[in-house]
């Protein structure tokens, strides 16, 4: 019988500690080891305690999350799921904790109906963490220095768009690629990145101030073109549609997809086949599930070409996992060579073999 995953709740709050420590322990596979009011006495109990994960609130007195986050993975890496508040500064914070180290993050429940779904999403993210090996828990964390690849043609290379699906981990995984590619990339690029409304727009900012790219959360008609890179907004479905020699997204509440996610990769990857047909690369981040896999294969029965990030440096190998498992990646590669291999692709456009998988192992 497997060992239950020992958890430690932090939170200033007496009430989330309460809330937070009860929906997990409801659960048989999970033991609540002890909570912790601010990040001091977080780091005093993770030493005696030893927890697989830390839930960890982000505005705490003595000692914050991100100064907490920061000791943590210097002292002992350990899986955090940091708690974030419904505000676009939180949204700020959370984003810079992804950057830092922390695996995931939930939404601070506010109302009655928000701890009810605060009860079914945190206990299958906090097993899902404690399955993290302890050696990727700083792969997600971005280089410090990154040197954009080069673009190594100007020639017509064989796809019209990269579009990219990620999950858990995401966003850092997002800032190690899109801040490899350079200023004259030569396509545009269409993301979906499973996150909470209000979130995604942060992370389109954050992104755009650190890349040579134009990033931004969709709108509604944006055009689809070379150096900009679109993310779909969360709480909504993204979708390509051509209009004449134009693609432009569109943005609706139901694609008529059956999918609990929203944004969902594998409607916007359905749209791309569609679309672009042959001329689609498909790319594949760390995330939990296997959204992506009804669209990915829609990219390659029209005759494109998929890319998955490898189990080694996943945060969450989940999504990666499914099209690799179907036969669906062309190419499986760590993370620091995607971007590489995607500059190369776009401009240089080799041929390849329908079919061909490449695992890279550096």
């Amino acid at each position: 019988m497997n060992l239950p995953v020992k958890v430690l709740v932090v939170d200033d709050s007496a009430f989330i500690r309460r809330v937070v420590g009860d929906i997990l322990a409801n659960d048989p596979e999970i033991q609540v080891v002890g909570t912790a009011r601010n990040g001091k006495e977080a780091l005093e109990k993770a030493s005696l305690l030893a927890p697989d994960v830390i839930t960890l609130d982000v505005e705490m007195p003595v000692m914050d999350g991100l100064e907490t986050l920061e000791k943590l993975m210097v002292q002992k890496p350990v899986a955090v799921i940091m708690l974030s508040a419904h505000t676009e500064a939180g949204a700020v914070v959370t984003l810079r904790a992804l950057e830092l180290g922390a695996v995931d993050f939930v939404l601070k429940p506010q109302k009655t109906v928000e701890v009810k779904e605060l009860a079914q999403i945190l206990p299958e993210k906090v097993k899902a963490a404690a399955r993290i090996p302890p050696r990727r828990l700083c792969l997600g964390k971005p280089c410090r220095e990154i040197v954009p690849a080069p673009l190594l043609s100007a020639g017509m290379g064989r796809f019209d768009v990269v579009a990219v699906g990620t999950s858990t981990g995401g966003p850092a995984a997002l800032q190690q690629v899109l801040t490899r590619l350079p200023a004259d990339f030569p396509i545009g690029i269409v993301i979906v990145q499973h996150m909470p409304p209000g979130f995604t727009a942060a992370l389109a900012r954050r992104l755009n101030e650190l890349s040579a790219l134009e990033i931004r959360e969709a709108q509604e008609g944006d055009v689809v073109g070379p150096g900009v890179v679109l993310i779909a907004p969360a709480g909504k479905q993204m979708v390509v549609e051509r209009k004449g020699s134009v693609v432009r997204t569109h943005l609706t509440e139901d694609a008529g997809i059956p999918t609990i996610f929203k944004p969902s990769a594998d409607v916007l990857f359905l749209s791309v086949a569609t679309v672009y047909g042959k001329r689609s690369l498909g790319v594949i981040l760390t995330g939990m599930g296997n959204d992506g896999l009804r669209g990915l294969r829609a990219i390659k029965e029209q005759g494109g070409m998929v890319l998955a990030q490898d189990e080694e440096t996943s945060i969450v190998y989940g999504m990666p996992r499914a099209a690799v498992e179907a036969g669906l990646a062309d190419r499986v590669l760590p993370l620091p060579a995607i971007a590489g291999e995607i500059v190369s692709l776009v401009t240089s456009g080799p041929p390849y073999s329908k079919g061909e998988n490449t695992q890279w192992r550096f």
